[in-house]
């Protein structure tokens, strides 16, 4: 592989390079590295710059960070514009902006799009591999965009799968969803009539949604059940009611980022339903033997995912690793 160190040529990655050097089997190993080493403080990473844009309130968020180890230096700049569905554009968009560790020169710029979506869903597979139970067999996904698919795919390969059902609000997400992926799957996909249909009796669910408001309830969810809690970012917003997550073993990315961010855990504070101590564990701790996991066939856990910057930059590195040594991309001098 040539040394960029010694290359002043700038690597451009498209969001088809990007997939084509990243399998999400290579993503949940990786992911598994940097959720353990983020927990034993051996990256550094702040807690994510969050501005609003426009009348419509946009997300736009800078998320840096450096891994030591690896070594790499990178930063995300993610937006989010509900309104984008409209105009054609994904509602999620982003820039991964990689430096050379040693001299700070810019290395390389990706599409951070796929690079979103695909993390997620393999650190979402991470936390199935340690906490769902062994037997788990049905899949209940609530959402049926980009994250719905890429969650099927990553936990697919820590667990097999018998029985899948998706629900979202949109009929026409449904369609399109069990249309696209029954090809891609060796479980029985179904549509679900309701969200309460779709997640009775699941092993595993995930609640993929860009609902402001709960939409899985305490009531629905049976014991030894795990729960993958990737929508609901702002500290105003939750996918679960309070009482289901002072019923479950609660395990988040980062413990910051969660009492911050996660509206799923801030409002079930301010309603008085759970304290901060009601967070079991940081991920990285249970992956890297530092914490327990699972303490019980019955117990409900959940996995409450706000994505860290340090998924992101581990995920870009190997992607200009890896475009470097097979010679794809295109190199851009300033």
């Amino acid at each position: 592989m040539q040394d960029s160190s010694s290359d002043p040529k700038v690597l451009l990655l498209s969001e088809a390079d990007v997939r084509a050097v990243l399998s999400m089997d290579d993503l949940i190993a990786a992911m598994e590295t940097a959720l353990a080493d983020f927990s034993a403080r051996k990256v550094t990473q702040p807690l994510r710059t969050v501005l609003e844009a426009g009348e419509q309130h946009a997300f736009y968020g800078v998320m840096p960070a450096y891994l030591p180890r690896t070594p790499a230096l990178g930063t995300k700049l993610v937006t989010v514009f509900g309104s984008n569905a409209v105009v054609g554009l994904p509602t999620h968009l982003a820039l991964i902006v990689l430096l050379d560790p040693n001299t700070g020169a810019l290395r390389a710029l990706l599409d951070g799009r796929y690079i979103t979506e695909a993390r997620t869903a393999a650190v979402s597979a991470v936390s199935v591999d340690h906490l769902a139970r062994e037997d788990a067999r049905t899949l209940a996904i609530i959402g049926s965009g980009v994250q719905a698919r890429s969650h099927l795919d990553a936990i697919s390969r820590v667990r097999t799968l018998a029985d899948v059902r998706i629900w979202s609000r949109s009929l026409a997400g449904r369609e399109a969803f069990m249309r696209d992926m029954q090809p891609h799957s060796t479980a029985r996909l179904s549509m679900a009539d309701s969200a309460e249909a779709a997640v009775r009796d699941a092993d595993v669910i995930v609640l993929a949604t860009s609902s402001r408001d709960p939409v899985l309830h305490r009531d629905w969810v049976r014991d030894g059940t795990h729960i993958c809690a990737v929508g609901a970012c702002r500290p105003t917003e939750r996918e679960m009611d309070a009482a289901l997550v002072a019923r479950a073993d609660l395990f988040v990315d980062s413990r910051e980022g969660a009492l911050k961010e996660s509206g799923d855990v801030v409002l079930a504070i301010r309603d008085g339903a759970i304290t901060a101590a009601h967070i079991r564990a940081e991920m990285g701790e249970v992956v890297s033997g530092g914490a327990p996991g699972r303490q019980s066939p019955a117990r409900v856990t959940i996995f409450k995912s706000l994505g860290m910057a340090v998924e992101d930059v581990a995920a870009a590195h190997l992607a200009y690793v890896r475009a470097r040594a097979q010679g794809r991309g295109s190199e851009w001098r300033f």
